[in-house]
């Protein structure tokens, strides 16, 4: 079975290709990460909501008493921000998946 040399070029677009895929696994795991936490600070809005009573936070080593509004408040803000890294990252997740298969539609028709 003969063996096909691949051109300079065809190199190239194969790193290329390695590299986009790099990326694509590389946002995944971010939006995985964003997402999660998502999950967490929606659960712990809805644990403040089911409560009158007093709400403590975190900060550090030190758990401190808070007014329920404030960190209700502080919640739903990191929840919207959240939602707006896991949604840029989604787009920039379609772009990467439309270059790769671009790129990877080149490489194999080079390669036949």
């Amino acid at each position: 079975m003969p063996t096909k040399q691949i051109d300079e070029e065809t190199g190239r677009q194969i790193q290329e290709l390695q590299l986009l895929e790099q990326n694509l696994q590389n946002f995944l795991l971010q939006k995985q990460a964003f997402v999660f936490e998502k999950n967490e600070t929606e659960n712990a809005l809805e644990e403040i909501k089911k409560t009158d009573e007093d709400v403590y936070k975190i900060i550090g080593q030190v758990m401190l008493k808070s007014k329920k509004a404030a960190v209700e408040k502080e919640l739903q803000h990191k929840k919207d921000i959240l939602e707006l890294r896991v949604k840029a990252i989604e787009r920039q997740e379609e772009q990467i998946k439309e270059q790769l298969i671009k790129k990877r539609d080149e490489v194999m028709k080079k390669l036949k």
